[in-house]
């Protein structure tokens, strides 16, 4: 007999490990051949721009770019936040009014404490988000002040050494992004398991796109 419980919750659970699967595969590609990669590609880029903005001391250059990284780390830190708090006010609005608003419910029989169980994990998704942009404009503002200083002046401040800072930020940057594209299934997930796997899916062959496709 079709159990709908089990079928729902085998698709919720197949979806975190569709997902859970991509990454543990992406980071093995990237420490096992990181330039078939867009992130291993986009670090080994990073290290030559810093050496030559370094060597040639391009030092407007470097500024104007770390400026124009830095104004939309802060944009998509203060959107981050801004998203998180209103979820938390619509957990809020739910728990005082006993339950998921109308639209969730036509569509999803699951309301109550499992939608606010959804809720949180779209909180501590914006969260994690605002968390790694705020870390990544600290890293750009660092490699600010490191790009403009002669190696001379200083043998520890190496083009290597800020690159390193640099592709930290960038790390974090990344990580902020992966935050708002793993919205997308968790928001569909309030309507029910089936929204959640198919978003899954669709976040899955986007990403693919986005880390593999080197054209």
């Amino acid at each position: 007999m079709f159990d709908a419980e089990w079928f729902e919750q085998g698709l919720t659970a197949l979806s975190f490990v569709a997902l859970v699967a991509y990454y543990l595969h992406l980071i093995y590609r990237i420490r096992r051949t990181p330039l078939t990669t867009a992130i291993g590609l986009n670090a080994h880029t990073r290290r030559v721009w810093v050496e030559t903005i370094m060597e040639k001391q391009l030092d407007i250059l470097a500024i104007q770019t770390l400026r124009n990284w830095s104004m939309a780390a802060s944009f998509l830190a203060s959107a981050a936040i801004l998203i998180s708090l209103g979820i938390l006010n619509a957990a809020f609005f739910a728990i005082g009014n006993n339950g998921a608003p109308q639209l969730i419910i036509r569509v999803s029989h699951e309301f109550g404490e499992i939608w606010l169980e959804k809720l949180l994990f779209l909180i501590i998704t914006f969260f994690f988000a605002f968390f790694n942009f705020a870390l990544a404009i600290r890293s750009y503002n660092r490699v600010g002040f490191m790009i403009n200083i002669p190696t001379e002046r200083d043998p520890l401040i190496t083009p290597v050494f800020v690159a390193g800072v640099l592709s930290h930020g960038m790390n974090h940057y990344s990580l902020g992004m992966r935050g708002y594209y793993l919205s997308v299934p968790l928001v569909l997930w309030l309507f029910g398991p089936l929204w959640l796997a198919i978003g899954t899916v669709v976040l899955i062959m986007v990403m693919y796109r986005i880390d593999y496709n080197l054209d």
